[in-house]
């Protein structure tokens, strides 16, 4: 099951210098997709049995694990990661663990969806990680505590089952379980440590509260928006476009490389679902001497829909809110936002509402899904 076989197994001792030359990774096909644990949407590992080396809460940090050889405390060596004590048997006659020993982490998606891949990274953990990981997925409205999650009424859904992993390694898993979660339970056999955790999916969001809301983001990362393609890439990832919140600093949002020709940089969008925009924010926030000089956007009805011009080529000014009210609504199921002639935004927000064929259809999918 892991993406790689050949991460299975230990890595080498650490031997100095920069502690992720021999890191084994890989170009998974599904990490396009959003991480749906991703602190910024409001993910949170909320219990785990065992933290006793290293607190459960670094498994949603968004930087990669850091690593220093001479960093330790009272209870040993401190690493990036979450790490639980060793297991012992029960008796000197049997001072292994037992075959269905294991210790578990409870974590809250930031946004409930599909989940279409999940990375294991065990990045610095070379001789304490786990010998094998499985991943179950559950679905339960609200916000369900700690002990409702661990009750016998619950079901869970396997997407990773038990499966072997390496040290020091991105262990990539592909998921193909059409079904709608909210939590994940993610264990791993009989202990160890584990750097990070990534939980690649689409969003489903809930349609009664889109409906309640009447007007919100409808490209938003948190009510099912997503980015399918953008031009360029250097310097940041499109989806930062539409994650939660303004931008916190210059890396927070998308910024490309210097363009040395005549054309433009661009990224395209699908919305929630069919939608009436009416409002348009564009955000440079923390963008000065690199953000976008103009910008516009498009709205198309449909996969073969035409581009509809929504706002044309505009001024824009660095590190400014911009808002643009339209003179009419424009009706869509995807957008596409252009900047001239390239740098960088930190924030699209397309405010308007589902129409009655989008609801439908959006209510269809999330009672197909489970929801």
């Amino acid at each position: 099951m892991t993406a790689i076989e050949t991460f299975t197994g230990d890595a080498s001792p650490y031997q100095g210098g920069d502690p992720y030359a021999d890191y084994r990774t890989a170009d998974f096909p599904f990490t396009h997709y959003a991480n749906l644990a991703d602190r910024r949407l409001g993910a949170g590992v909320i219990a785990a049995n065992d933290e006793f080396f290293a607190q459960r809460e670094n498994l949603l940090l968004p930087e990669r694990a850091e690593f220093d050889p001479e960093h330790f405390g009272h209870k040993g060596k401190i690493m990036d990661g979450w790490e639980t004590r060793r297991r012992r048997g029960r008796s000197a006659d049997h001072p292994w663990p037992a075959e269905d020993d294991h210790d578990w982490a409870l974590i809250r998606l930031g946004a409930p969806g599909v989940v279409r891949g999940i990375v294991v990274d065990t990045a610095h953990f070379r001789g304490n990680y786990p010998q094998a990981v499985s991943v179950e997925g559950t679905c339960v409205p609200g916000s369900p505590s700690p002990e409702e999650l661990l009750g016998d009424d619950i079901k869970w859904t396997t997407l990773v089952p038990r499966t072997p992993v390496g040290g020091h390694a991105a262990n990539g898993f592909a998921v193909s379980v059409e079904q709608r979660f909210t939590h994940l339970r993610l264990k791993q056999h009989p202990d160890g440590g584990i750097a990070r955790l990534r939980v690649h999916g689409e969003v489903v969001p809930d349609p009664a509260w889109l409906q309640a809301l009447g007007t919100f983001d409808v490209v938003a990362l948190e009510n099912g928006g997503q980015v399918e393609d953008a031009s360029n890439l250097f310097y940041s990832p499109a989806t930062n476009t539409i994650q939660p919140g303004r931008s916190r600093k210059m890396d927070d949002g998308w910024e490309t490389r210097r363009r040395r020709d005549r054309g433009n940089d661009w990224i395209r969008y699908r919305l929630v679902e069919q939608s009436r925009i009416r409002a348009i924010e564009i955000d440079t926030a923390y963008l000065k001497g690199n953000s976008a000089g103009w910008a516009s956007v498009s709205v198309k009805d449909g996969e073969d829909g035409e581009w509809v011009q929504a706002l044309p080529r505009t001024r824009l000014q660095p590190d400014t809110n911009h808002r643009f009210v339209l003179p009419e609504p424009v009706t869509g199921t995807h957008a596409r936002l252009d900047i001239y002639p390239d740098g960088g935004i930190s924030r699209l927000r397309l405010h308007g509402s589902l129409t009655e064929t989008g609801a439908g259809r959006l209510t269809a999918r999330h009672q197909e899904l489970g929801g």
